[in-house]
Order: structure tokens, then sequence, then C-alpha cells
């Protein structure tokens, strides 16, 4: 079934992302026990608090889950759910280049009080900071 390109993209506005966001935390959280769970084995021991090594380890393996969902369909499993999917502007698949630009734009739009994702409730396409940064949408999969 070819679909119908001349029907203007309808955005996925912010209570549905904060959901995605919850289910797809469930999810980051499991695997990032995980690594936890391989990085005590490789240590032999507690990781100490405060260890940068440990805690780039997680942002990589982090950044890993969303960027291969991002770069592989454009959708991780939250988004599958809400009937969501983020591409490029123009349509395109989002590439690992841009995948590495919105993750890290999420990190700064969350820690200045969340004011970068707030940004969707102003933005006419309804974008966050990192959506703006990586030139990417979160296009509402609905019928």
């Amino acid at each position: 079934m070819p679909e119908d390109n001349h029907q203007p993209a309808r955005y996925a506005g912010l209570t549905r992302r904060l959901l995605v966001i919850i289910y797809d935390l469930f999810l980051l959280a499991a695997l990032l026990f995980i690594a936890t769970a391989a990085a005590m084995i490789v240590n032999r021991g507690p990781i100490e608090p405060g260890e940068h090594l440990f805690t780039l380890y997680l942002l990589t393996i982090s950044f890993g889950f969303y960027g291969w969902f991002w770069t592989h369909g454009g959708q991780t499993l939250g988004m599958k759910t809400w009937k969501i999917r983020l591409q490029q502007v123009d349509g395109r698949p989002v590439t690992w280049r841009l995948a590495l630009i919105r993750f890290v734009t999420a990190i700064i739009s969350w820690l200045v009080a969340g004011l970068g994702v707030l940004w969707a409730l102003f933005d006419p396409r309804k974008r966050c900071w990192h959506d703006i940064a990586s030139h990417c949408v979160l296009v509402d999969l609905r019928k």
C-alpha cells in the first residue's frame, strides 16, 4: 500500500514524547543493569563512586541503545508502541552523526531544568532543542 506523500506531516506532542521516554527508560534501565553487572565482573567487585570511566561507559551504552533504534527504522520500542517515528526534517532516516548530536543535545535539554524539552510546547513542529540541533522531527504515525 503506497503512502500518501501529499498529506502534511503530523508531529508528536509533548505528552506522547514523555510517555515514550518512560517506556524506553524501563528498557534502558534493564540494559544498564546488565552492563553494570558485566562491569562489576570485569572489575572484580563494585565500581567506586565517582568513577568517570564507568559513567562514560554507561553513556556509551545508552547512546548505543538510542542510536541503533534511531538509525534503524527511526523508532525505539516505546516509539513503536506510541506510533511515533524519528526522521530528518526532509523525511530521510537519521544518521549516526545526527543521532549523536541528538543524544548529546538531549542531555543538555534536560540538564537546564527541562527547558529544552518544554520548548516543544512553543515550536510549530513540536520540536525540542535536540530535535532542532539534529534537524529531526518526531512524526505522529496514527491514522
